[in-house]
């Protein structure tokens, strides 16, 4: 049981510190800027608030994790929950910026390759703990 809960808290400490870098980030967008290779990025007061209304949301998030380390055999599911649709929605809307042309390919792998290793980590940390109930 101690290498199962260790998983858990592993997976939500993770997730909690990714939540709050994002968040951070959608705050200042010189942050998106250098993170996605966009030169002279400067949103305008729409952009802004849409990322203001997910910056609460991811920071949200980082709370919910935390809490979730607190009882973490007890709290597992919500691994699955930042799995889908969490990490699967913002992939999609990463997609959309690449289809789009806002950018580029190159510039989003590191971010799906990130997101990948989250869903594997809370994934293969849940299925660990399913044994202790559902």
């Amino acid at each position: 049981m101690d290498k199962d809960v260790f998983w858990l808290r592993i997976s939500f400490w993770v997730g909690a510190i990714s939540d709050a870098v994002v968040g951070m980030a959608m705050l200042c967008p010189w942050l998106i800027g250098k993170a996605y290779g966009l030169d002279n990025f400067n949103p305008g007061s729409e952009y802004m608030y849409a990322m203001g209304m997910g910056a609460a949301l991811m920071f949200g998030w980082t709370v919910l994790l935390i809490w979730a380390d607190r009882k973490p055999l007890q709290r597992k599911g919500i691994l699955i929950i930042t799995v889908f649709p969490v990490i699967i929605g913002l992939m999609a809307a990463e997609a959309y910026a690449v289809k789009s042309g806002f950018i580029s390919l190159g510039e989003m792998a590191p971010s799906w390759i990130y997101q990948a290793f989250l869903i594997w980590l809370f994934s293969y940390s849940y299925f660990r703990a399913r044994k202790y109930g559902a």
